[in-house]
């Protein structure tokens, strides 16, 4: 792509080696041996691109630069390159609040989109790649409840003052474009006719067309649009699905944040937890006689539990450790009777578990007959076998986004997931 404006120019190895040569907060993570780089490009995504680099002595950097459009679409869905300038701040300040598990920013280019960043090396992988393989993480539960509570909390107006958070709701006004975005393919395409959704044909046609015609999924689905576009609760991820989240049997990190923005707590938890569901249901699409996917589905279904069990427990532990400070959504001199505090927190967090579950029901919907599907059905070779996993995942999304508010625990989510089996 040639230079567009601005300065903008999207680099390729010859033009990033020349870059990170001109730019010492780079070179100096690669020890400043520039010589004989190795250079691998893996953005597989749907955005951008992304070179891992490393040198001869041992030094490594990840640089990720977002282009002006959709990248798995092409030049015909344009989309603006200042998201990396909103990933950058996220990493940032996500990465303050939770370090263990936000990898650490070196440089930002805003001129070049460009952010170069702590390389998650081997055995690092993708968590949907892991979750296909059918690989266990026993601390995944553990350190995504902590990010989510970290993070969620602390740039709420439970912690913060009302001018602190008005300030930080308007500095994150730009990312507008990808909102947008977000609004039309998770809570408008997958309900109408769009000339970019796709789905598993011809199994999957009358399904489709199915959820273009259920006007009750509609209606559901627009109180999510509505609180998705007017609430902004806390500084979400906005993209937080097993995608966007590398892990090693001991470590966790969360990347991608280039969705970022004010929005409602319920949307990065349920992203999490809807993905967490599409795996279970993809797994019977893995199984084979040399591994029998029984156990693992288990073991899905309790991080699932654990993860909103152990989010809930770190949040109202930081709601308490803080509810005398500057955070005005629930002054202590109001609410300093124990048991009023105790019904308060009780409410909020029940809300939140509906907002979670009718969020996660959408990212799956869209996930089936929208655009940009998930590899943990695509990689079902079987069209036939993958409709199938796709069409129960389908349903119960549907059934959970009508439902949702009927559900006291996750326990009776993970209940009803084991009743799908075939």
């Amino acid at each position: 792509m040639a230079e567009v404006d601005g300065g903008f120019r999207a680099l390729d190895e010859k033009k990033l080696i020349d870059y990170i040569k001109a730019t010492p907060a780079v070179s100096s993570c690669l020890g400043n041996d520039l010589e004989g780089l190795t250079i691998k490009e893996v953005g597989d995504g749907n955005l951008n691109f992304v070179y891992i680099v490393i040198s001869s002595s041992g030094g490594s950097v990840v640089i990720k630069q977002a282009i002006p459009y959709i990248r798995c679409i092409g030049e015909s869905w344009p989309m603006t390159k200042e998201r990396a300038y909103f990933e950058a701040l996220t990493l940032k300040e996500h990465g303050r609040l939770c370090a263990a598990h936000v990898p650490e920013v070196y440089h930002f280019d805003r001129n070049l989109s460009l952010i170069a960043m702590r390389y998650l090396e081997p055995p690092h992988i993708i968590l949907r790649k892991g979750l296909i393989a059918g690989t266990e993480y026993p601390f995944l539960a553990e350190h995504m409840s902590e990010y989510m509570a970290r993070t969620l909390f602390f740039t709420s107006l439970l912690y913060r003052s009302t001018f602190e958070h008005k300030q930080e709701v308007a500095n994150y006004c730009g990312n507008a474009e990808l909102c947008r975005h977000t609004g039309q393919v998770v809570f408008s395409d997958p309900y109408r006719v769009s000339q970019y959704n796709r789905w598993t044909s011809p199994y999957l046609d009358h399904d489709a067309e199915t959820v273009r015609e259920d006007d009750i999924l509609k209606l559901e689905v627009a109180g999510l649009k509505s609180m998705f576009c007017e609430r902004s609760q806390a500084l979400i991820h906005g993209d937080l699905h097993t995608g966007s989240v590398m892990v090693t049997t001991e470590s966790t990190q969360v990347i991608d944040h280039e969705f970022s923005f004010y929005g409602p707590m319920g949307f990065d938890i349920g992203a999490f937890v809807g993905n967490l569901i599409l795996a279970y249901f993809s797994q019977d699409g893995h199984t084979n006689n040399d591994k029998d996917r029984t156990a693992y589905k288990d073991w899905i279904l309790k991080t699932i539990e654990d993860t909103w069990n152990l989010f809930y427990r770190k949040f109202i532990c930081l709601w308490n450790e803080n509810r005398d400070g500057n955070g005005e959504a629930y002054l202590s001199d109001v609410y300093k009777k124990p048991e009023l505090l105790l019904l308060v927190q009780e409410k909020y967090m029940k809300d939140l578990f509906h907002d979670s579950l009718g969020f996660g029901a959408a990212k799956m919907i869209r996930r089936i007959v929208g655009v940009a599907h998930v590899e943990d059905f695509e990689s079902i070779a079987d069209a036939n076998l993958r409709a199938n996993c796709e069409r129960r995942a389908l349903e119960f999304a549907k059934w959970l986004l009508k439902e949702r508010q009927h559900f006291d625990s996750i326990q009776q989510i993970t209940s009803s997931l084991q009743k799908t089996t075939p």
